[in-house]
């Protein structure tokens, strides 16, 4: 009796949810930011106005939870190494920014971060946050492997792993976004091998060189 005292209202619906969050994608796509509306968000997920407003304060959480969703689909299949891991990540986050959906929907959560301080809060929280399971997953794998050193013991040594899979995501997720989005250039399996060699060589002459970020023409002259 107690338990039903203290509910209020009736439990949120995972169905209403998705169809909300696919409707303000498909919107995105159709309206660009400025012409999306919670009403036209409603009106296409076949839901009432205040449904959302239920869930949403306004249609910039909202359509970070529409962009969060689609980065929940990025795994981490055990492909034998970390260079065959870091690239199969690489090709699966780039694959998702060429879904016109996730590439509307992200550019215009990230523009209009840029003037919103608690907009950037959220996409923290609710995407880069949610999204470094999948390095510190990747780091896990490759220790376990002998191909990376174990962490530190103590409180020194999770706040290093901790550092280090910041800077890992940061830089993986920014040079796919970069080359995706702001050069408009597509990620090819030979881009992401170089990206790989990158980050598990560094600039040392002592690695090995990263290669062509390009994929070869068909007469074998090399391609743009």
């Amino acid at each position: 009796m107690a338990d039903s005292a203290r509910r209020t209202g009736r439990p949120r619906s995972a169905a209403a949810d998705r169809a909300i969050l696919d409707a303000t994608r498909s919107a995105l796509v159709e309206l660009g930011w400025s012409g999306l509306t919670m009403g036209d968000v409603a009106m296409r997920a076949g839901v009432a106005k205040t449904t959302l407003y239920r869930r949403w304060t306004n249609k910039s959480e909202m359509v970070v939870d529409a962009v969060a969703v689609l980065f929940d689909e990025l795994e981490l299949p055990d492909r034998g190494s970390l260079r065959a891991d870091v690239e199969g990540v690489v090709l699966s986050f780039a694959a998702l920014l060429e879904r016109p959906e996730a590439k509307t929907a992200l550019m215009a959560v990230v523009a209009e971060a840029t003037r919103d301080e608690a907009l950037r809060a959220r996409i923290r929280t609710a995407i880069v946050e949610r999204q470094k399971h999948l390095v510190v997953t990747g780091r896990r794998r490759a220790q376990a492997r002998g191909e990376l050193p174990p962490d530190a013991p103590g409180p020194e040594g999770t706040t290093a792993a901790d550092r280090a899979a910041d800077l890992i995501f940061d830089v993986i997720a920014g040079a796919v976004l970069h080359r995706s989005l702001v050069s408009a250039q597509r990620v090819t399996p030979a881009w992401a091998r170089a990206l790989t060699a990158l980050l598990l060589h560094g600039l040392s002459p002592a690695g090995p060189t990263p290669g062509p970020a390009t994929e070869p023409a068909p007469d074998g002259s090399g391609g743009a």
